[in-house]
């Protein structure tokens, strides 16, 4: 997995603007003591407060530096084995979110813990042999793949990478081995990506990150660019080999029937935050955020009893650029509150202690 985008050794120490908050836990902790050391057999990833903002190039009038807040101040976890989606509208962060958990990207502040260690102080050579742990599977197979390169040296080129063959035949073996299991032909393995279609694109793709024997890959809307009728093969295709080879997977998906099904548990971005989170179970048939509620409406479900009444949100997202005070979703809220909303930022807590279902949100739904 190549790290485009990062700046090397880097400590994390990138500019940012004097409003944002610090690098602290969103639980009120020390840093030092994530929630992973606590739990290590059970925690794979902590986000804790992470964010990127990107500058904006200055106009001819502007003295003011302004930044896209791409993620702002995200925390989370994810557990062992299990699947994390993330759904929101386009823009949002979610892609961001995903480069940034992996290192592609440097975060302006924040840490990212992997089993208990923190990614965000380490260098590039500090960070090779935790590449191997963690994967992307693109969103576009037709773009993500060097059309100069045969399916062995696509393939092939991170076991060579992290020296994982003894001998150019064991690397053969490798290669077809990875090949049977993303239900590939041995035979295809001379061919170039131009000889294959879109969904076997993907699985060449998916092949690549499992090259390496991962145990945590981040699914980057793995599915969009496909044809319908190709999409579950993959989302199958997928299941099985978290089942089988013990995957812990984070899903970005526009899909929202896609990340039902996929996931676990589902967290809901806006605007550069998480606003809510919950099982899956929990989040379709109970969302308690506004935004939450008027995206799952949308979802065309066809089990009895299931069909909700549509909501439509009033107005356009806001800026990155110049988000609004307060809670950043309150110019397009049916619960707005004057004098509370645009002024105060709801955290993201739980809305039952123990119950896992957090909503940031002053005015949840809770019927």
């Amino acid at each position: 997995m190549s790290n485009s985008g990062s700046n090397g050794g880097s400590n994390g120490d990138t500019a940012f603007p004097s409003n944002a908050p610090p690098p602290m836990s969103s639980r009120g902790e020390l840093p030092g003591h994530p929630e992973s050391q606590r739990a290590p057999n059970r925690t794979l990833i902590v986000v804790d407060r992470l964010a990127k903002y990107f500058p904006v190039e200055k106009g001819w009038f502007s003295r003011e530096e302004k930044f896209v807040r791409a993620v702002d101040g995200v925390s989370l976890r994810v557990r062992r084995g299990e699947t994390l989606g993330l759904v929101g509208e386009s823009g949002c962060g979610k892609s961001t979110l995903g480069r940034l958990i992996l290192r592609l990207i440097d975060p302006t502040y924040g840490r990212v813990f992997y089993d208990g260690r923190d990614l965000v102080p380490l260098g590039q050579s500090a960070l090779r042999p935790l590449r191997r742990k963690m994967q992307i599977i693109f969103q576009d197979p037709y773009s993500s793949l060097n059309p100069r390169m045969t399916v062995k040296q696509i393939v092939g080129e991170a076991i060579r990478v992290h020296k994982l063959a003894a001998t150019a035949a064991d690397e053969a073996r490798m290669i077809a081995e990875l090949l049977d299991q993303v239900g590939l032909r041995r035979e295809s393995i001379d061919r170039y990506p131009h000889e294959f279609s879109g969904g076997q694109r993907q699985r060449i793709g998916i092949a690549r990150a499992l090259a390496v024997q991962p145990e945590f890959i981040v699914c980057d809307e793995p599915i969009s660019a496909l044809d319908v009728s190709i999409q579950a093969q993959i989302v199958n295709l997928l299941q099985d080999l978290q089942e089988r080879l013990g995957l812990t997977y984070l899903f970005i998906s526009h899909d929202l029937k896609i990340v039902e099904h996929m996931s676990h548990r589902v967290c809901v971005m806006y605007l550069g935050r998480v606003v809510e989170q919950a099982t899956s179970a929990e989040l379709y048939d109970h969302p308690m955020h506004p935004y939450s509620r008027a995206l799952m409406s949308a979802v065309p479900f066809v089990e009895p009893g299931r069909r909700k009444l549509r909501v439509l949100l009033e107005g356009d997202i806001p800026s990155p650029i110049d988000p609004p005070p307060g809670c950043t979703f309150h110019p397009r809220c049916p619960r707005f509150e004057p004098g509370k909303c645009d002024v105060s930022a709801p955290p993201l807590t739980e809305v039952t202690a123990g119950s896992g279902h957090k909503v940031a949100c002053f005015h949840p739904h809770l019927d």
